[in-house]
């Protein structure tokens, strides 16, 4: 009996210890339920967390630590069915203590079953992990406000990497900044977004290795939109690492700073144009007293040379002093053009319409070309009338031809266009706001570099071979146009061209040369491939008073002729190489029928007849003419 007892004795007290170590658990509810859920033991655990005494739950169904809602949707009887049917049931949710306070719970329920395999009730433990909860909604909270703050950014592109660099996140601000919609471009590369030419060299990759290795890249590039156009941008990626350290992606920031850019550029610009008036008004100063004091030296030399005695003088001596007297004029076209720069030459300005003045210069003009250049002008009706030194605007335009001319050596176009132009206060740099008549010369020649063109107003600055210029061209037009109260800008690209614009106040009223007003005298346009004729035939018609256009060849007269709708009387030459003047007299009576046309010949006009009866239809002179005959044969014709 004693023997029996002892075994006994023994598992009794190992189940006491049990059931004691389970009372004393107080961080654990742990309980036993019947078969249908009533309460059959209860530790200090659950006498905690839910506020009952042993003896005031024992015997109460476990349904009642629920909340309304779930005791209404039958979720306690679904816990115990679950766990009967997978061996387990798991889950959180809300629980109700005994004073209605209601904390979220870790819940475990487990069968319990007999040595025979009965199934004689459940073992439920609960923990209290309301603090954790808060946490978790604190933490999701926090994470949905970061979400929507970045979401709603729309300054910034702001986005997430994987560390292949993939797109992971997408934000409103990288939608608007770079045009892609989240679903276009989550999942593609970042390395879309660069130029080709970053993409080629490798830069994206460059990016991530160097925020991987320093944790951060911070740079300002192009970057590209998905419509293909570019922006100039401010770029931050940071590397993303977990606890470990181990990395996990990259946060990359995107600003769109294209006009901050674009601001500081045109800062620069300014900047760089006021330093250059600065230096050119100070070499102006400099250059103007050189030339005055030149100029007195040149004087002495020249009246010295005046009373040098010629008497028993031989002709060695004769001819060195012919060479010193060419020397000295020479000498006093530099000291002109030099004052011209420092603009100390006094001028004679007076009321033009700027397209009369290129009119009758265009002949000059294009004789400064060659054969492989063509000559373009498009000179703008209803041109503003400005106050000018005429002989000297035409200088400055010959020798921005001369200038267009050499940087064509394998030919080209030299265009010269004319309009009113109406400018914002610094829009053009020294200029203030008001009205302008705009000239420019453009050419499709070899261009200058950043460096020549910040030079290239300055004196004796020349990119030309040694004797093929004084480099005095360029600076004689900046120093006219400023003393005109105009300006002069360049704008040159290397390999496409060249075009200066010349700009010059407008003035009110009408142009003192009848170009803008009811004319009364009519026009004439002469057309000789001999310079000295065409000059001789020029200035007789300007002596019974018509206002006088020329061109040196057929082509070029139809070309006046279109532009200049008001010329009366065609007077050409009718032997000229290439189209013939009855040649030209046909076309041009083809598209102004009223037009007077006069020819000229040494051949005489039966000779001409029997070529062509056709010259018939026009006025003839015979060479050599006089001004009495070609006024008579104006009247006739």
């Amino acid at each position: 009996m004693n023997q029996l007892s002892a075994p006994l004795s023994q598992k009794m007290t190992a189940e006491r210890r049990f059931e004691l170590l389970v009372s004393g658990i107080s961080d654990y509810a742990i309980y036993m339920l019947d078969p249908q859920g009533t309460i059959t033991s209860w530790n200090a655990g659950a006498e905690r967390f839910k506020g009952y005494r042993a003896e005031e739950i024992i015997g109460h169904h476990f349904s009642r630590f629920y909340t309304p809602e779930d005791q209404k949707a039958g979720l306690p009887q679904k816990a115990l069915d679950t766990a009967l049917k997978h061996g387990k049931f798991e889950a959180e949710g809300w629980r109700v203590r005994k004073d209605g306070t209601t904390f979220w719970t870790s819940v475990v329920i487990d069968p319990i079953f007999d040595t025979e395999g009965e199934h004689i009730g459940f073992a439920k433990v609960t923990r209290d992990i309301t603090e954790r909860k808060r946490a978790q909604e604190a933490l999701r909270e926090s994470e949905q406000r970061f979400r929507m703050l970045v979401q709603g950014v729309t300054d910034y592109a702001i986005y997430m990497l994987s560390p292949e660099g993939n797109v992971t996140n997408w934000n409103a601000g990288a939608e608007r900044i770079k045009g892609y919609t989240a679903d276009e471009v989550i999942g593609t590369s970042f390395a879309r977004f660069h130029t080709p030419e970053d993409r080629a060299a490798g830069l994206p990759a460059v990016a991530l290795q160097t925020a991987m290795r320093e944790g951060r890249f911070e740079r300002e590039a192009w970057r590209i939109r998905k419509d293909g156009t570019r922006f100039w941008a401010h770029v931050i990626i940071d590397a993303i690492r977990d606890d470990d350290g181990t990395l996990i992606g990259f946060a990359k920031i995107t600003r769109d700073i294209t006009e901050k850019k674009e601001a500081t550029e045109a800062l620069e610009r300014a900047n760089a144009a006021l330093f250059q008036a600065q230096k050119m008004e100070a070499i102006g100063q400099l250059t103007g007293g050189i030339a005055h004091d030149f100029n007195n030296l040149l004087s002495v030399l020249s009246n010295g040379l005046e009373i040098l005695p010629v008497d028993n003088q031989n002709a060695l001596s004769v001819k060195i002093m012919e060479s010193m007297r060419r020397a000295v004029e020479r000498g006093a076209t530099l000291t002109q053009q030099l004052l011209s720069f420092a603009r100390q030459q006094p001028l004679n300005p007076e009321k033009y319409n700027l397209n009369t003045l290129i009119n009758g210069f265009e002949s000059v003009l294009r004789r400064a070309g060659n054969s492989s250049i063509a000559f373009r002008a498009d000179l703008a009706p209803n041109l503003n009338p400005v106050l000018v030194d005429a002989p000297r605007f035409e200088t400055a335009l010959l020798n921005l031809v001369v200038n267009a001319r050499d940087a064509m050596p394998a030919g080209g176009t030299i265009s010269i266009v004319t309009k009113n132009a109406d400018l914002a206060d610094g829009q053009v740099a020294g200029l203030a706001a008001g009205r302008y008549v705009m000239v420019t010369v453009s050419d499709t020649g070899s261009g200058m570099t950043q460096e020549v063109m910040m030079r290239a107003f300055e004196p004796f600055f020349t990119t030309k071979e040694v004797g093929k210029g004084t480099g005095l061209g360029l600076s004689q037009v900046y120093g006219f146009m400023k003393q005109s109260g105009g300006a002069v800008e360049a704008v040159s690209t290397v390999g496409e061209g060249t075009t200066i614009s010349l700009y010059l106040p407008a003035t009110d009223g009408q142009a003192e040369d009848g170009s803008n007003c009811e004319e009364n005298a009519d026009k004439v346009l002469v057309v000789d491939d001999e310079q000295d004729v065409m000059d001789l035939a020029a200035a007789l018609f300007r002596n019974i008073g018509y206002e006088v256009y020329t061109a040196n060849n057929a082509e070029s007269a139809l070309e006046i002729l279109h532009r200049n709708t008001d010329i009366a009387v065609l007077f050409s030459d009718i032997m000229m190489p290439g189209m013939n003047g009855l040649e030209l007299a046909k076309q041009a009576r083809s598209f102004r029928p009223e037009l007077k046309v006069l020819l000229a010949s040494g051949y005489p006009l039966p000779a001409l007849k029997a070529q062509d009866k056709s010259i018939e239809e026009f006025g003839f002179i015979s060479k050599p003419y006089r001004l009495s005959e070609l006024a008579k044969k104006l009247r006739m014709a």
